[in-house]
């Protein structure tokens, strides 16, 4: 069965406190609230540098069963390397190797997003895509490649898991059906990225499930998704959801995607500069789940407060049954 996640890019923000997070809430408690408030995070800090097994296997034990989280990938890698190199491979091995599998079935997509300045390489990129892992087992080979950046690799997994991947463009040479036929080859995700900056938009569905990122609508990374915006992405989402597209879907290549039955979905927002990720994050969540939506922000703000699966979470006990 299809799942749809919203959820959000990061968890730790300052203008997040007593905001999204209660006032009595620890800092250390912040991902477990933010776990039972939504169904997702992207985890942000592996992109700028290589995280420890300790703190992947903390953040597994933080959240609830059904969580998930996805991973975002190296900027030295896609950034800095370019995709290029034999040290590209390395960085590549030392990333699968810092960690990740102790998120074991918690494990999502893994995100490599690219800069504006990276332009299309047929050559380069189907390389890249070739070598990325399909499944777990796949992965802990590659990760045995690690060199002594990483002081404690992880090379055990608890059993052999899919692996998916999202790709984040930002530069219009992307723009381009081989591109698109590239993804559907290798069954890599395109990432339907929204923003107020110039970078490509486009709904192509290359794989098996759909990966969105929100990006904001005042400014780059700011602005709330209002009422028409969030229900417009509702239909959007359930269409895709179901296994097909929108009518009016954004394509790169002329040829409509195969129908399937249903596909998972990844939703996360981006908007975080005006503390409005989390809340419109759960203002989609409760409009997919078709309940009622707190459109003050207040009002949705005490609601995530008052969850009776996060009371523990704020030193509330529950009272005793005599």
């Amino acid at each position: 069965m299809a799942a749809i996640r919203t959820g959000i890019s990061g968890w730790r923000y300052a203008g997040w406190r007593d905001t999204f997070y209660p006032p009595q809430l620890t800092q250390a408690r912040e991902l477990a609230f933010a776990s039972r408030a939504l169904q997702t995070i992207e985890i942000n800090g592996s992109h700028y540098a290589l995280q420890k097994p300790e703190s992947y296997q903390k953040w597994y034990q933080s959240t609830p069963a059904d969580f998930m989280f996805s991973v975002k990938a190296p900027r030295y890698v896609t950034h800095i390397l370019r995709l290029r190199g034999d040290e590209c491979a390395t960085a590549i091995a030392n990333f699968f190797a810092s960690g990740i599998f102790n998120l074991r079935e918690k494990l999502g997509p893994i995100l490599w997003q690219f800069p504006p300045s990276f332009r299309f390489d047929p050559d380069l990129f189907e390389g890249f895509l070739r070598s990325l892992p399909t499944d777990t087992a796949s992965a802990v080979a590659i990760a045995r490649k690690h060199d002594t950046h990483v002081r404690h690799a992880c090379l055990s997994i608890d059993r052999k898991r899919p692996m998916r991947h999202a790709i984040e463009i930002r530069h219009a040479s992307f723009c381009d059906e081989t591109f698109i036929q590239m993804l559907r080859k290798y069954h890599a995700a395109l990432v339907f990225s929204d923003s107020t900056a110039d970078w490509p938009y486009a709904e192509d569905v290359t794989s098996d499930f759909i990966y969105m990122r929100l990006h904001g609508t005042e400014t780059l990374y700011g602005g709330e998704y209002g009422d028409a915006a969030l229900d417009r992405w509702t239909q959007r989402i359930k269409t895709w959801s179901s296994g097909s597209e929108p009518r009016d879907a954004q394509r790169i290549a002329a040829k409509a995607p195969k129908a399937k039955t249903a596909r998972d979905v990844f939703c996360y927002f981006d908007n975080d500069q005006k503390v409005r990720a989390p809340f419109d994050a759960a203002r989609l969540a409760s409009r997919l789940n078709d309940r009622p939506v707190q459109n003050d922000m207040k009002a949705l703000q005490q609601s995530l407060w008052n969850a009776e699966e996060i009371s523990d979470l704020l030193g509330k006990k529950k009272a005793k049954r005599r």
